[in-house]
């Protein structure tokens, strides 16, 4: 795949099933996020990679999150269910690294980058993905249960899968209602 055309018909798919990346594949996309923007070379991020049972352990930390936060019933029976929505779910973290000349947000924004490089390449390799944040990505029970610190962020939950749905296009924005030109 081209990698214009990748970035310029990027769509999320969220009804995803077996098989997973793996192997090389899943090397190329892991090696696609340790080349994101690093400002310092801080190397910021974390990434936990749930399957099989990994999947079943994240959906239990939703579940006790869930009631923790005094969810409805309907909510916490569903927590569980959430990480099963594919065959493989990456958890990426923004692990701060105190510096003078990298702010909190530049180390976020770095393994932000490392998701959405992740991201394409499974697309690009004929895999597909959705990142998903949502509430328990600000959980504090589910940052416990990764160690996070207070200043750690969860930027998003990366599924990854195949599909069977061939992306619909996006309709084109107007470039000029989003920049503006300083001459």
């Amino acid at each position: 795949m081209q990698a214009l055309d990748l970035l310029l018909n990027r769509s999320s798919q969220p009804r995803l099933q077996a098989p997973a990346p793996e192997g090389q594949v899943l090397e190329n996309i892991k090696q696609a996020a340790l080349r994101a923007p690093d400002h310092a070379c801080l190397t910021p991020w974390k990434f936990v990679v749930c399957q099989k049972q990994g999947l079943k352990r994240l959906g239990d930390i939703f579940e006790l999150a869930a009631i923790s936060a005094d969810k409805s019933e309907k909510e916490i029976e569903r927590a569980p269910q959430l990480p099963l929505r594919a065959p493989m779910v990456m958890v990426a973290i923004a692990k701060y690294i105190k510096h003078d000349k990298v702010p909190w947000v530049e180390q976020v924004a770095s393994a932000s980058c490392a998701v959405q490089a992740m991201q394409m390449a499974a697309v690009a390799q004929g895999f597909a993905g959705v990142w998903r944040t949502g509430s328990y990505a600000q959980d504090p029970i589910v940052k416990q249960a990764f160690d996070l610190s207070e200043l750690d962020e969860i930027v998003g939950f990366l599924y990854l899968g195949s599909s069977e749905v061939i992306p619909q296009p996006k309709p084109k924005r107007d470039s000029a209602e989003f920049f503006e030109n300083w001459d």
